[in-house]
């Protein structure tokens, strides 16, 4: 059955972020006293915040100011600025949702300022989400909690057991499943088993999740 809506994670999902957000944080961490390779960075931290991850830097042995937060966000922003690619095969995937009139949002654990940024460079598929992308700052919890995808689908008119998720994270996909949503776990490379353990169902390009929700 086709959904009554999508709604999409942002990072790693629309857009290809997270490679860039990696390599920042690595670097700043480096100079806070905590030295961990990049695709360390993502294993530990992917689908979280940014304050999450400098709570567990701290208990790491990471040395952070008060106002790290911003420090980094700053590093990752400018670092995102330059140049930050869609996952492929999103604008024809945002194009047979349209031609099959099933509405989508996006719901991500990050600011508003940073989708600004990633999605703001790409401006016909920024334009398509325009009042339909919420951050983790529109509700009272992030995920895993379900408040983020319960808001968006609440925009949309939808009941979320209609809905379908899109994420590449656990901690996304337990927020579908705690929303009672469908789940799919867009992984490009390895075999899921992350995603499948938190009750998604993986797929590996864009293209394949057009057969999967019925288009």
């Amino acid at each position: 059955m086709k959904p009554a809506a999508v709604l999409f994670d942002c990072d790693g999902v629309l857009v290809d972020s997270e490679p860039i957000s990696d390599r920042v944080i690595a670097a700043n961490l480096a100079r806070h006293g905590l030295a961990l390779p990049a695709h360390e960075i993502g294993a530990m931290f992917l689908g979280g915040t940014i304050a999450g991850l400098g709570d567990e830097a701290r208990r790491l042995g990471a040395t952070l100011p008060p106002a790290w937060v911003d420090e980094v966000y700053a590093e990752i922003f400018a670092a995102l600025a330059e140049g930050t690619a869609l996952i492929p095969g999103i604008p024809a995937l945002l194009d047979r949702l349209d031609a099959a009139r099933i509405p989508y949002a996006v719901g991500s654990n990050g600011p508003h300022a940073k989708m600004a940024i990633t999605l703001g460079q790409h401006p016909e598929i920024h334009a398509r989400l325009t009042g339909r992308i919420f951050s983790r700052h529109d509700v009272s919890r992030p995920k895993p909690a379900p408040d983020l995808y319960l808001h968006a689908a609440c925009a949309l008119g939808a009941a979320p057991e209609t809905c379908v998720v899109v994420e590449d994270s656990p901690t996304g996909a337990r927020a579908a499943r705690a929303a009672g949503m469908t789940c799919f776990g867009y992984t490009p490379s390895g075999d899921g088993a992350r995603l499948v353990a938190v009750g998604a169902r993986p797929f590996r390009h864009m293209d394949d999740l057009v057969a999967l929700l019925g288009l």
